[in-house]
This record gives structure tokens, C-alpha cells and sequence, in this order.
């Protein structure tokens, strides 16, 4: 648990609580500080917030729709400001013994299902677009950026704040390198410190002092 003063607009009578859900790019896995880009956006985000990473290794929307109401509604306080980051799909999108994990269909129908749970419960989403996986060759970054695509245009239909990341990192030459460098999937230090910056200049300080599609 992470607890900062957060300086954005919020009102400070609410006590603010966010959840980050999602795989291993959410977990943070390749950088040896240990903050990957959830630590990284709170640390620039400001104190007051109460924070929880539950970002799990090959995670798919299924898993995380399956875990969703579980470990997020555990967090969640009456009358505080709960709010849900939700951060998937590059393992959706991988293939496996010939087969892609899961179909993109059903990936964006786990997804619409998590948000119904956020607008059951009054709990702010906000979508991060899932990272490249560098060396998953270009038929995986087709489809990851296809379903970061159907993503976007999913949360634009229920006013829920969607930020983009898959093409700007595949771009990036600090990830690439990075990636490449380590599991050929995740960064180290200097990759996450990219997609921190691509959340925090995104819509991440407005959401923050302004939620929508809690409703």
C-alpha cells in the first residue's frame, strides 16, 4: 500500500483510493527500482493518495474480470473517492501453441464487464492501452494495437478516460532497447520512466481532479 498527498484539484475531504489492476507491466516486472510506471505517475501525481498495485504475470482482461470485484471492492472505502486503473490486453494478444490467447472479442467483453462493475459500485475508471511485447514480432504489435484501438473506442462510448500507449512505446527506443536488453518484453528503469511520462502528460492529472465514467 502507497499513501500520498495528492495536489490536482481533488478536494481533500475526499480520501482518494486507487486500484491499479492488470499483468506484469502494471507489476513493474524488469525494473530493478521496483516502481515501474504506477510508481512513477504516483510519485508525480503528489501525496494524499492511497494506492494499490495488483498487476499479476500473464494476467488477460479474464483474469482481471475474474478478480475484479474480489480484490478491488476489498479496498474500496465507504465514502472515499475509489477509483480503478485498469491496464491489460499484451497477453491477450500473444500466441500459443498456435493459438491466440484469447479472442479480442471476448478481451473487450471482460473489459465492458469491469466497467459495469465500476459504474455498479461508484467506483472511477480510467483505461491504460496495453505496451508492446517487443519480441513477439509484428503480427503480436497488429494485434495488440488493434485491440488497444477496439479499447479506445469502447471507453469513448461510456465517457471513461482511455490513454494509448501500444505504437508510442514500439516507437520508443528506450523501451526497445531496454526490452530487448532484458526478457524481450519488459524495460528496466528508463523504459517505465517513458510510459509514466506518456500517462502523466495524457489525460492522468484532469481524471484525477475530474473523474467521469463512474456514472
Amino acid at each position: 500500500m502507497i499513501t500520498r498527498q495528492y495536489s490536482h484539484g481533488t478536494p481533500q475531504s475526499a480520501q482518494l483510493r486507487i486500484c491499479f489492476i492488470g499483468d506484469s507491466f502494471v507489476q513493474g516486472i524488469g525494473d530493478p527500482e521496483y516502481r515501474g510506471w504506477v510508481g512513477r505517475v504516483l510519485q508525480a501525481t503528489g501525496d494524499g493518495i492511497t494506492a494499490f498495485n495488483l498487476g499479476v504475470r500473464r494476467n488477460t482482461f479474464q483474469d482481471v474480470l475474474r478478480r475484479c470485484r474480489r480484490e478491488i471492492l476489498a479496498r474500496a472505502v465507504p465514502d472515499a473517492d475509489n477509483r480503478l486503473v485498469i491496464s491489460c490486453g499484451s497477453n491477450d494478444t500473444l500466441e500459443e501453441d498456435g493459438e491466440i490467447r484469447v479472442d479480442p472479442s471476448d478481451s473487450l467483453h471482460d473489459l465492458a464487464a469491469v466497467l459495469d462493475q465500476c459504474r455498479h459500485s461508484g467506483i472511477a475508471p480510467l483505461v491504460v492501452g496495453p505496451p508492446p511485447v517487443i519480441d513477439a514480432g509484428a503480427d503480436h504489435l497488429l494485434r495488440t494495437s488493434s485491440l488497444a484501438s477496439e479499447m479506445a473506442t469502447l471507453c469513448l462510448s461510456r465517457g471513461v478516460p482511455f490513454i494509448d500507449t501500444t505504437l508510442k512505446l514500439a516507437r520508443d527506443p528506450v523501451w526497445v532497447e531496454e526490452a530487448m536488453a532484458g526478457d524481450g518484453a519488459h524495460p528496466g528503469s528508463g523504459g517505465y520512466r517513458r510510459m509514466a511520462d506518456l500517462v502523466l502528460a495524457d489525460c492522468w492529472h484532469q481524471w484525477i481532479a475530474h473523474p467521469r465514467g463512474h456514472l
